[in-house]
């Protein structure tokens, strides 16, 4: 009997310590404990409303980066790099997260873009 177990055990604790290869983040955001933040549910509607999440998801990379490996890279972000990653979503750009271009959206206002990149930045 203890030569069934064995290998039984053995691919329980291996499947359950499998990799992680659909890109996403290794920890869960608490979602709950933030829509109540005005920034938050500002933000989050206008990712609705430019679609974003056609390439980024919360914690899964798509063509994008999960939208919580930017903020954990830009943890801590002064005003200067906030602008500029706004200035990023309007303008586009590439080369931070690979080789796929991030599209421009010249039809998202900076002012949207400002708030996009502060819900952004707190979904670590």
């Amino acid at each position: 009997m203890k030569k069934y177990l064995l290998p039984f055990i053995v691919s329980a604790i291996v499947s359950g310590c499998g990799s992680n290869d659909k890109g996403e983040s290794d920890s869960k955001i608490n979602l709950d404990a933030l829509k109540s933040n005005p920034a938050y549910i500002k933000g989050h509607e206008l990712v609705e409303k430019y679609q974003c999440e056609t390439c980024h998801k919360v914690d899964e990379d798509l063509t994008g980066p999960a939208h919580a490996k930017v903020a954990k890279k830009y943890s801590g972000a002064n005003e200067a790099t906030r602008n500029e990653l706004a200035k990023k979503i309007i303008e586009g750009g590439s080369g931070v997260w690979g080789t796929v271009p991030m599209t421009p959206h010249p039809n998202v206002s900076q002012e949207d873009a400002k708030a996009m990149v502060d819900y952004i930045l707190l979904l670590q």
